[in-house]
């Protein structure tokens, strides 16, 4: 109890809940847009604390879709080998970047593979999200104890499900190869929907989500996403969802089809005309 947990936002909703269960104590490092929402090293030493025991790397990011690489993991891990602290990597997008961008794990740097616990999933990668399965890897210390929680509260994964992921792991890379290139046109299709009607909208290189900044239109995330919804009948997320410095973005998914893209996008330029 009191362990304090570093969480970089607009970052998935769970982490922080879930510190606070386990009876950790969650600080927050508010990335910025200008920093393309990276974790900067600068930013990193401001929060840490003799209480600091994990920083929590949620890079594919959800929902900016933000990369960190391999340059950007090197100038932090010195300060989190200097500080001895543990690191959870989730990369449950690590198959889904663009541009010529390579995702890099954590545990690739130097150092780091010892002090690095990796999460992912079939979810995202093979577009297994009903199945609920994923993985963690990490030092053989840490896992055993993570395993006497796992039995409790999950056992194991169904049995089918583990089948499923057998089938994705010999036959499935074809499939996330051209996955990821529809993705790819989908996120380049909508970036530049988004910045042409004017809603300022970041390049992501990860993920399938953009990121566009809203505040030039007056509303809050909250209250674009309302009425949105109410007037258009889109659906997005309100970048505040994500933590506050999310607030004057909203998040938008793109793993539809182009037709739907094409229809949302000119539903929201209806909507922003009309605000």
């Amino acid at each position: 109890p009191g362990d304090e947990v570093l969480i970089p936002e607009p970052s998935f909703v769970c982490y922080k809940p879930l510190t606070i269960m386990a009876g950790g104590v969650p600080v927050i490092i508010e990335t910025k847009k200008e920093d393309k929402f990276k974790l900067t090293a600068e930013e990193l030493a401001d929060k840490i604390t003799p209480k600091t025991k994990l920083l929590i790397l949620p890079f594919p990011n959800n929902p900016t879709g933000a990369v960190m690489r391999r340059s950007d993991l090197e100038a932090i891990s010195k300060i989190i080998i200097e500080n001895n602290i543990m690191v959870l990597s989730d990369e449950i997008y690590g198959e889904l970047t663009y541009g010529g961008t390579k995702h890099v794990s954590a545990a690739e740097i130097d150092g780091m593979k010892e002090r690095t616990v990796v999460v992912n999933g079939f979810s995202k990668a093979y577009a297994m999200t009903g199945w609920r399965l994923g993985f963690a890897a990490g030092p053989k210390a840490v896992i055993k104890q993570m395993t006497k929680l796992h039995q409790y509260g999950i056992m194991s994964a169904p049995t089918t499900s583990q089948y499923a992921a057998i089938e994705a792991l010999k036959n499935g890379d074809d499939d996330i190869s051209y996955m990821r290139g529809e993705y790819d046109i989908r996120r380049r299709f909508i970036v530049n929907g988004f910045n042409s009607m004017g809603l300022n909208c970041f390049e992501p290189e990860g993920a399938f989500y953009v990121f566009p900044c809203i505040s030039g239109t007056g509303l809050s995330s909250e209250q674009f996403c309302e009425q949105l919804l109410h007037s258009e009948r889109v659906a997005v997320i309100p970048g505040a969802a994500f933590g506050a410095c999310g607030e004057g973005f909203v998040r938008v998914s793109y793993s539809y089809s182009l037709k739907h893209i094409t229809e949302a996008l000119s539903r929201i330029e209806h909507f922003i005309k009309s605000v």
